[in-house]
């Protein structure tokens, strides 16, 4: 069993590769003679072209959702991207904000930062910043976002529940967050749940649904909304790798779903003080 230092290396070996690659090498993979499935880490991936804000040089594929599309972002917000890669979802957020918002990136390989402010310098915005750090200790300060998004990245990370202890801590009192992520209806065979390509990928990291939905909840978060939710088939090649012809099929029969989702949940604001006497709670 993977120890969650070990996962994490894994992970930031396998997107730091990712980083250096364009859109089109990371969705190919030839297999022998012909082209097969696309890797098992952008096969969730969702059209993000037609989106305000879109860069495609930012666009590596990887993501499992649209949750900028959902965020709700304001024209002045602060807007935090956790995991942000080479800064898609951040230059979407960034024209939802306008000049007068800011967005700020996360994430923990040094790759995709370097790639990430090179491509907020090539488009000459200067109130997008991407930061080094992990998010499940963030390098910013508390009560400071009116917005967090994520796309398909608290998978890769083993404390999840620490993740939303954070963004508990940086969001602002009435704050939100929009995250689109993977989740699981049924158990993963142990050869899925122990590869590391399946859990850089996002699946073997996947916790259940009813869990992942309760760890919300459970950090304080209210008003939390599905606002969307698709199955995700992953291809008989892919599978291949890790089970055999029998155990494909048992799988297929298990009734295991693998899903995308995206949530939302909002920071309660401030309770008001208890009342100090007559005339105090006008």
């Amino acid at each position: 069993m993977e120890t969650q230092e070990n996962v994490k290396e894994l992970v930031r070996r396998k997107y730091s590769e990712i980083a250096l690659q364009d859109k089109e090498t990371n969705q190919s993979s030839c297999c022998g003679s012909g082209c097969c499935s696309t890797e098992v880490y952008n096969i969730m991936a969702d059209d993000y072209t037609e989106l305000e804000g879109y860069n495609a040089d930012a666009d590596l594929g990887l993501g499992c959702g649209l949750p900028t599309q959902f965020a709700k972002i304001k024209k002045g917000d602060v807007v935090i991207d956790l995991g942000s890669g080479a800064g898609n979802d951040a230059f979407i957020a960034r024209q939802e904000t306008g000049e007068t918002g800011k967005v700020i990136g996360i994430d923990f390989t040094p790759a995709m930062i370097e790639r990430a402010r090179s491509n907020a310098e090539a488009r000459g915005v200067h109130n997008v910043e991407f930061r080094q750090g992990d998010i499940e200790k963030m390098p910013v300060t508390s009560n400071i976002a009116d917005v967090i998004v994520s796309n398909c990245v608290l998978n890769l990370v083993p404390d999840k529940a620490g993740v939303f202890k954070e963004i508990y801590r940086v969001l602002k009192p009435g704050g939100h967050f929009s995250i689109s992520d993977i989740v699981l209806v049924g158990q993963l065979p142990n050869a899925i749940k122990n590869a590391a390509e399946m859990y850089a990928g996002c699946v073997a990291g996947a916790i259940q649904k009813e869990e992942y939905l309760q760890l919300i909840e459970a950090n304080g978060f209210k008003n939390m909304v599905l606002q969307k939710e698709k199955a995700i088939v992953i291809p008989d090649d892919i599978l291949a790798n890790y089970l055999s012809a029998e155990q494909i099929a048992l799988f297929k029969q298990s009734g295991t779903g693998i899903f995308s989702i995206t949530v939302y949940a909002e920071k309660p604001l401030a309770e008001k003080a208890a009342c100090c006497g007559p005339g105090c709670c006008n």
